[in-house]
């Protein structure tokens, strides 16, 4: 049982180093950093790391995404030998102390004789500073990831995440961006992979301060277009699935 941390980046050269110093406290394993095509001295900052054993940095030119530079750390963290990957973002919203936190809880259930296991670290919507703009598009998301897969979460977008890496398929995603983390917990909860929660700190720097790639309306719709390819796969895969796995839970009984 292993873990290791991925923190995707793109041009937060003001708050990179910190995340990535407190991560390496915080956690024994390797920080996997995917320089996600930065512009700013990003790339400066993680060329300090070159000679530190624990550190592995990915790097492209052309930013992709979100979701692309997590395919991207996922395969480096299997090639590295790790079992987990704790997600964390490179913009000091995250407290990397908390890992902890989500660790606690995946070895409980691994514990328990459950290996397939999603930690989704869940914040305080009604923190002081959270945009409404990602108050409105968590609670929205929140409540389609709930018709879509019968299972709660209080915090569907939150980037700060405990995945099994076996259960992370090594093929891109439908979407490259924030939205490809909801599609993650979507098709994971579909093939029965157990999601389960762990509280985590956020912090939203003053607005003069905040370096945030969250573009409010073109984001915002990205998610409902993905909302509505889901729920018709829902209706064609996902729900078929779900109750199959439940009527074989039932008959082994």
């Amino acid at each position: 049982m292993t873990f290791c941390s991925i923190i995707a980046t793109y041009n937060n050269q003001g708050t990179l180093a910190g995340v990535i110093e407190r991560t390496l406290e915080a956690m024994e394993g390797h920080v996997i950093v995917v320089n996600d095509g930065c512009t700013d001295r990003s790339s400066e900052i993680l060329g300090r790391y070159a000679d530190n054993d624990r550190v592995s940095v990915v790097s492209y030119e052309k930013n992709r995404g979100k979701g692309y530079a997590l395919c991207e750390g996922f395969a480096e963290a299997r090639r590295l030998g790790y079992d987990y990957a704790v997600t964390l973002d490179s913009d000091g919203q995250h407290f990397p102390e908390d890992i902890g936190n989500l660790t606690a809880v995946a070895e409980k259930e691994i514990a328990a004789g459950e290996k397939r296991i999603i930690v989704v670290g869940s914040r305080n919507l009604s923190a002081e500073g959270m945009p409404k703009g990602n108050r409105f598009a968590n609670r929205f998301g929140n409540f389609w990831f709930h018709v879509q897969t019968w299972q709660p979460l209080s915090d569907t977008q939150t980037g700060f995440r405990l995945y099994t890496l076996s259960c992370m398929p090594s093929r891109r995603f439908i979407t490259n961006r924030y939205e490809a983390e909801l599609e993650m917990l979507v098709f994971s909860a579909w093939r029965g992979v157990k999601l389960r929660e762990a509280p985590v700190r956020v912090y939203y720097a003053p607005k003069g301060e905040r370096v945030s790639h969250f573009r409010p309306f073109a984001d915002f719709m990205r998610i409902f277009a993905l909302n509505t390819v889901l729920f018709f796969a829902a209706l064609i895969y996902g729900y078929p699935s779900m109750l199959v796995r439940k009527l074989n839970a039932s008959i082994k009984k």
